[in-house]
């Protein structure tokens, strides 16, 4: 029985809980006291809080862990992040697919390149960006992923250049003094540049190094489509090479013609897995991606950044060069009917925001392809799409895979806003909940949970977040599986999701009776929570160290 000698500072009654390990729910009372749970079971009667939420008829799980986000791109303008906790969600996992706001060479004065940045700036070093995180007090927490492609940039600019030997010690010091601050993991994100100019002992030669701090490897692979096996085959050899805990990125087939690869490629893991290696992936429970419209393009065609294509594309012979390259991916990976504009900046095209690239090319009398320069062209190679291209009997297989997390891939965390995003920024968690478990059966409450808690958590590791026990961090959901739904369409994304009434943050309430209640507990988690040294803001937005 729960101590009697003090009040609680929540209890939360008569609800089914979900303890987020898998097993199955039961009924019980938990209770918090200084941002811990204290107690999880037996109805305590005489117990005293100030705070007591009736959860009867609800279900209390654990605070949503999204292993796959690039909020580090967006909590700082929208640090309330309303549409992660109206899905359940108390901790982002940012720094994939290789993008990451830090670190920043003392000379560089390039802008961050992520998705959705508002309004650009990078920082020197984690430490820089946490103590930016921790000022701005989200309402949620954000655990940090370092990107290659970032340490890249940092150390070699954007050229499509090999590392050599200093380059590659350069980039492992980097790595090195982030996991001294608390990194989680390095993510690569090798179907982008600078990514994708880097060669499979690159990426090696800094995986050894993660291991060696026993970070986390996430990787956005280098194909995603027609050599999406020889992908999974690089990422496993860096994962044997190096010893590397990997972690892929949001598993997936795309194009008609690579449906049903995802068996494969979870068979490979799983050899793997017997094999000795630690491996695992994440799925978000959508048919469409969302990324750069540029990651359709040759790679050489990125060399130097966003300036030195626009530069190749007013260049007729390059141009052509160009369209050489992407025509073979028309309508095997890269499909126009589904190839959606997403968000752009100012241009020719802005009126054209949730139409198709074959819309356009309709429109201008021009074959998919050229549409796709032409866009590029007027927006100055900063479009951001969503790619309608894959299976749901993929999306499936890949769900009910034991080692699968669930995560967003997302980045907006509020609405409204511009643009046509994907609606997987609204209504993630609350899919797999409403459609997966209630609507298709493809999984078990139980387990569905336990994919966006424990599994995510100990992927970081979180080690006090995740589950339902007494001395865990008190990040709770209490919410109605026989109602959460998530509202958010291809057609019409800004809508939040439905079916979470209460979301506490460190045992504060962040959202009450399914509102936001303006409370921002939130802050920047470090891989070793008990690491003495104070964080020190060495930079600032520009990014120069103080």
């Amino acid at each position: 029985m729960p101590e009697q000698t003090a009040p609680y500072d929540v209890l939360i009654t008569g609800g089914t809980v979900i303890d987020g390990t898998g097993a199955a729910p039961r009924r019980a009372d938990l209770a918090v006291r200084g941002g811990r749970i204290v107690h999880v079971g037996e109805p305590a009667p005489t117990a005293t809080a100030t705070t007591v939420l009736d959860a009867a008829g609800l279900t209390v799980t654990p605070g949503f862990i999204d292993l796959h986000s690039h909020a580090d791109f967006s909590v700082l303008a929208m640090p309330d992040a309303e549409a992660c906790l109206r899905q359940g969600v108390t901790t982002l996992v940012t720094g994939n697919c290789g993008l990451s706001p830090f670190p920043q060479a003392p000379d560089e004065g390039r802008d961050a390149a992520g998705p959705g940045t508002p309004a650009g700036g990078r920082w020197y070093d984690l430490d820089a960006f946490a103590a930016a995180v921790d000022e701005a007090r989200p309402a949620l927490n954000i655990a940090p992923l370092i990107g290659h492609g970032a340490l890249r940039t940092a150390v070699m600019g954007t050229g499509r250049a090999p590392a050599g030997d200093a380059e590659l010690a350069s980039m492992r010091a980097l790595l090195a003094t982030a996991a001294a601050q608390g990194a989680f993991g390095m993510s690569t994100g090798l179907i982008y540049a600078p990514g994708s100019f880097a060669s499979t002992d690159e990426i090696v030669a800094l995986a050894r190094e993660a291991a060696a701090h026993d970070l986390l490897y996430a990787t956005h692979m280098r194909d995603e489509g027609d050599h999406l096996i020889e992908a999974v085959r690089e990422a496993l050899d860096v994962a044997t090479a190096s010893r590397v805990r990997l972690q892929i990125s949001h598993l997936k087939a795309m194009g008609p013609a690579n449906h049903g690869a995802v068996d494969t490629a979870l068979a490979m893991i799983d050899t793997a897995v017997r094999d000795g290696l630690d491996v695992a992936c994440d799925v978000y429970p959508y048919t469409a991606s969302s990324t750069r419209l540029t990651s359709r393009l040759p790679d050489w065609a990125m060399d130097g950044g966003p300036a030195a294509l626009l530069e190749r594309l007013a260049d007729p012979e390059t141009r052509e060069r160009i369209l050489a390259g992407l025509r073979p991916a028309v309508g095997r990976t890269f499909l126009p009917e589904g190839v959606v504009l997403a968000m752009m900046g100012p241009g020719r095209y802005s009126d054209r925001i949730g139409d198709s690239i074959a819309d356009v090319a309709r429109d201008e009398d021009v074959e998919p392809a050229a549409a796709v320069l032409n866009v590029l062209a007027a927006h100055r190679g900063e479009v951001m799409i969503v790619n309608h291209a894959m299976a749901e009997d993929d999306v499936d297989t890949v769900l009910r895979h034991p080692s699968s997390a669930v995560a967003s891939d997302g980045w907006v965390l509020h609405a409204p806003g511009d643009g046509h995003p994907h609606p997987r920024n609204f209504g993630t968690f609350a899919r797999v909940i409403g459609h997966y478990v209630r609507e298709n059966r493809v999984l078990e409450l139980a387990d569905a949970v336990r994919k966006m808690t424990s599994l995510p958590a100990s992927r970081l590791p979180l080690p006090d977040r995740g589950t339902l026990a007494p001395g865990q961090v008190a990040d709770v959901v209490v919410l109605d599986p026989a109602t959460m739904t998530d509202r958010a369409t291809f057609a019409d994304p800004w809508q939040y999701a439905t079916g979470v009434r209460d979301v506490l943050v460190a045992g504060e309430r962040v959202l009450r009776g399914g509102e936001v209640t303006g409370a921002r507990p939130g802050r920047a988690l470090r891989r070793d929570a008990a690491r003495k040294s104070p964080i020190r803001n060495r930079g600032t937005i520009a990014g120069r160290p103080a």
